[in-house]
């Protein structure tokens, strides 16, 4: 999200240091550079001191001119440091890919950042493999998270969690609270219909914000005909607040134009709210008076604005009590009564990079002092794009767990008191930017942004219409001792009199959802991984409503040789077809089990059973599992203290002691000898 992810609040609330750098000291107006280098006269000098004027043809023909290349690496350096990021980017990937340059630390690391900070996450992925690849003892743990970011970006979530597993062991940190709470995709409780709307531009369009019987928008599209100033970070307009109308139910909007000359300045402008009457509009502006103002670390930071619409006009805006010279202040949204906002700051004291603070807003215009939300809202990542409703609050934040970059997350709470944050899940989120999420309040209808691929412009903004898929059961599966999230764990859906009705498996986050079910109503979830001990939950649906579950595997821990005292053969203990009752032949054979146990306190015990393979998989599946569970049930009913049973696990048709396999010709009494379960006897 090239435009408030990394123009707003980012490193420190992102030195737009570098936009003061984009515009000469009179703050004339730049027009785009058309001046070009005769090639016949060029030199070193020339080259490196023109270059942003020159195309990348030209620019690759003088990289084989002897000491060009290192010269062209200060100038890019140089780009860096003021944040130039789009001019640097293009500069290092020359030197990278078309001279004989060493690929340092230093300058892959550098290459990547300044792809990540103008979202081209492909290439910033391409610089940070190979910087992780070869210098991976040496790689900080800030770029280790960008280049987790890039993988999630790019789809490769496999590598993305091995990565952040190792950083947290090398960090010795503990799995946080926070990173748990994906245990609901609340968007899986609903057909999610998301549209790409007309009104975006080839660049950033994001920040909506209801209007009357429109919204108002920031974008950076460029709407002068001469010249155009420029944010020398992406090489892109400076950013103003729209407006458009709202042209049908879907959402499509139409007639984009300016919000205001009185609130659009030379610089930025962004990330609004209005007063319930529409009367007082909040937003995010660069700090400047006759040129920007920055704090003492050399930043321009941003500051929230008020203006009032006094006879058809907005007044001139005035900065709210609150902000600072030395930090940011931004992305305001005001509750529907109109008596607190909410807004983001990377003010001392917080939590993470940027918080989500409240403030009281009085009948006086006045405000109360700002109260950080707590640990439920923000972390030690980035909480952004705050949006308030009745009792919930939605915000986009880019911590662990997510689907990559930043994921659009709700809470719900009573007097800024709010629960931890819930992924809404795709379609929503995607593996790239997601943010700035505003909802009717009909909970119906609404608008986000993002830069997810197949969009038009850098940043687009989308429609979304929820349709209620009632009486869904949603679920989270992760591992039991780390809480991290199972991927393609196999989840299947039983009625309450056994039979499969559907299977599915969890997603990159550990979620998985079943839609349109029965209301008032049980049913069995059945969670299994290979290596984990399988989980089954009895489930009753409600009526126009969602329920969510949570589900923790154990992995499977092999038993050294020495430590097994006997196994019982497989023949001890049968059941009849398609049932989990311990028969009165198999009563008997447990309870020598049972004397065995009670003779030797010193023992523990493994149950493992399983089915033939006749009938679904899945069903075979929950059918072991009933079988494993009704023999511990008996020798625990015998007077066996159950904490000696390690572990009752059902395998299904996985083990089969003979070749009776799907579609192989067997007799009743073969088939029987697969419908077992069997004993391990395991010494302390």
């Amino acid at each position: 999200m090239k435009k408030l992810t990394l123009l707003f609040f980012f490193l420190g609330c992102l030195g737009i240091y570098a936009q003061d750098l984009a515009v000469s000291s009179n703050d004339a107006a730049i027009p785009l550079y058309t001046n070009s280098i005769s090639e016949s006269n060029a030199n070193n000098a020339d080259v490196v001191k023109h270059v942003d004027g020159l195309s990348d043809k030209k620019l690759a023909k003088y990289l084989r001119k002897g000491g060009v290349a290192d010269k062209l690496i200060e100038k890019a350096n140089e780009y860096y440091d003021k944040m130039w990021y789009a001019e640097s980017a293009r500069i290092y990937d020359m030197v990278l890919e078309k001279t004989d340059a060493k690929h340092t630390s230093s300058l892959l690391s550098k290459a990547g950042d300044s792809h990540y900070f103008t979202g081209n996450l492909e290439k910033a992925y391409k610089w940070y493999n190979e910087l992780y690849q070869l210098f991976s003892d040496d790689v900080s743990d800030e770029t280790v998270f960008k280049y987790t970011q890039t993988l999630k970006g790019t789809g490769k979530y496999r590598r993305a969690a091995a990565i952040t597993k190792i950083l947290r062991q090398k960090r010795e940190e503990p799995l946080k609270e926070l990173q748990k709470q994906n245990d609901s995709n609340w968007e899986d409780a609903y057909t999610v219909k998301i549209k790409n709307l007309g009104i975006n531009s080839p660049y950033s369009d994001f920040s909506p914000m209801f209007h009357g019987n429109g919204i108002v928008y920031s974008s950076a599209k460029d709407s002068s005909i001469f010249i155009t100033r420029r944010y020398k970070w992406t090489n892109q307009p400076f950013l103003d607040i729209y407006e458009a109308k709202r042209k049908n139910d879907e959402g499509d909007l139409t007639q984009p134009k300016k919000f205001s000359k009185s609130i659009n300045s030379k610089y930025h402008e962004a990330s609004m709210a209005f007063s319930p009457d529409n009367e007082t509009i909040y937003f995010t502006r660069n700090n400047y008076g006759k040129r920007l103002k920055r704090g003492k670390n050399g930043i321009n930071h941003l500051k929230i604005y008020r203006s009032r619409l006094v006879n058809g006009e907005w007044s001139k805006a005035e900065e709210l009590p609150f902000n600072s010279e030395d930090y940011s202040t931004g992305h305001p949204t005001v509750s529907p009564d109109g008596t607190k906002m909410y807004f983001v700051s990377d003010r001392p004291g917080g939590f993470g990079e940027t918080d989500i603070y409240v403030v009281n807003i009085y009948p006086d215009g006045g405000f109360s002092e700002p109260k950080n939300l707590g640990r439920t809202i923000n972390t030690a990542a980035k909480e952004m794009f705050p949006y308030i409703t009745e009792n919930t609050l939605y915000f986009s934040s880019n911590r662990p767990m997510g689907f990559g970059g930043l994921d659009v997350y709700k809470s719900e709470g009573v007097d800024d008191m709010f629960n931890i944050g819930v992924n809404l899940g795709k379609p929503i989120n995607s593996s790239r930017d997601d943010f700035s999420y505003i909802i009717d309040a009909a909970g119906e209808k609404g608008y986000f942004a993002s830069n997810r691929k197949g969009g038009k412009g850098d940043d687009d903004i989308y429609s979304f219409v929820l349709e209620a898929n009632l009486n869904a059961i949603t679920g989270f599966v992760a591992e039991a001792e780390t809480e991290e999230a199972l991927e393609r764990a196999h989840i299947a859906l039983f009625s309450a009199t056994g039979a499969l009705l559907f299977e599915t498996m969890a997603d990159t986050t550990g979620g998985y959802s079943f839609k349109n079910l029965s209301s008032n109503t049980d049913y069995t979830v059945v969670a299994q991984k290979e290596g984990y001990i399988n989980d089954s939950l009895q489930v009753r649906t409600k009526e126009n409503e969602g329920v969510s579950v949570s589900q923790y595997l154990r992995q499977l821990k092999r038993t050294e040789p020495s430590t097994v005292v006997e196994m019982f053969e497989p023949s001890n203990v049968y059941f009849e077809f398609d049932s989990s009752e311990i028969t009165t032949r198999s009563a008997e054979e447990l309870d020598k089990l049972v004397a065995v146990l009670k003779e030797n306190e010193g023992l523990s015990l493994k149950i493992a059973s399983h089915t033939d393979a006749r009938g679904p998989a899945a069903y075979n599946r929950l059918l072991s599992d009933r079988r494993a569970k009704s023999t511990k049930q008996y020798i625990v009913s015998q007077g066996v203290d159950p904490s000696r049973i390690i572990s009752a696990v059902g395998y299904g048709e996985e083990r089969l002691l003979n070749p009776c396999s799907d579609g192989v010709p067997c007799s009743p009494t073969q088939h029987r000898l697969n419908r077992r379960s069997e004993f391990i006897l395991i010494s302390e």
